[in-house]
């Protein structure tokens, strides 16, 4: 099995994370949230190493994450999402209260709706998925055990949680999801997340002051 690249990029009005990810000398490329600006900042990596973007993988509906997923959308790309946020994949107009002024929100088609427990490929390598709402209600996590490292959304941070006084959010269904999901994970198990630099599980056990194993 060759390499895992992956490709960090901080777009959009407020600094939101998206992760390129690619096996080196492969032909296809994963994109896990698309914030605006993504197009133009993927555009020039995919050209430089000659991949063509099979899908799109969003760990929740909020604006900020899939506001450039629209752009991207063509025949063919697959983009997975959970359910539990479809409304704000189909109306992001509800959250534009929440977003920049003047900015425009287009629908997202999600092509295949993910599960707690469901395990997706990335290239021979299981991804699992585990449903953690609290933030949002659809927000997923994206466990690459083989690589040991998942990918957040904004259920944590380094040092913080994601918000849950927005509508859909549930501060205790957000403690619950740390506690049963994310740190149930192995403690060397790097943190992506979906604003800021990455941690681990162990360094949030031991410091995040929000939520205590």
């Amino acid at each position: 099995m060759t390499s895992l690249r992956i490709e960090k990029m901080e777009l959009g009005p407020i600094g939101t994370n998206a992760y390129l990810l690619w096996e080196e000398g492969g032909e296809e490329a994963i994109l896990i949230d698309a914030p605006t600006g993504c197009s133009e900042a993927i555009g020039g990596i995919l050209e430089r190493e000659r991949l063509t973007l099979s899908a799109i993988w969003l760990t929740h509906g909020h604006w900020d994450h899939m506001a450039g997923a629209a752009v991207l959308c063509r025949e063919g790309l697959e983009v997975l999402g959970h359910r539990e946020d479809q409304v704000l994949f189909e109306q992001p107009a509800l959250m534009s209260s929440f977003a920049i002024p003047g900015l425009e929100l287009e629908p997202v088609k999600v092509t295949r709706w993910i599960e707690h427990g469901e395990e997706l490929d990335l290239w021979g390598r299981k991804v699992e998925v585990r449903h953690c709402p609290g933030h949002c209600p659809g927000n997923v996590i994206l466990w690459v055990e083989e690589e040991g490292r998942c990918f957040v959304g904004d259920v944590i941070f380094a040092g913080s949680v994601g918000r849950a006084d927005l509508p859909g959010g549930d501060f205790q269904a957000l403690e619950r999801s740390i506690r049963e999901q994310v740190y149930a994970l192995p403690e060397d198990t790097l943190i992506h997340p979906g604003h800021g630099p990455d941690t681990s599980v162990g360094a949030e056990m031991q410091s995040n002051p929000f939520v205590r194993p």
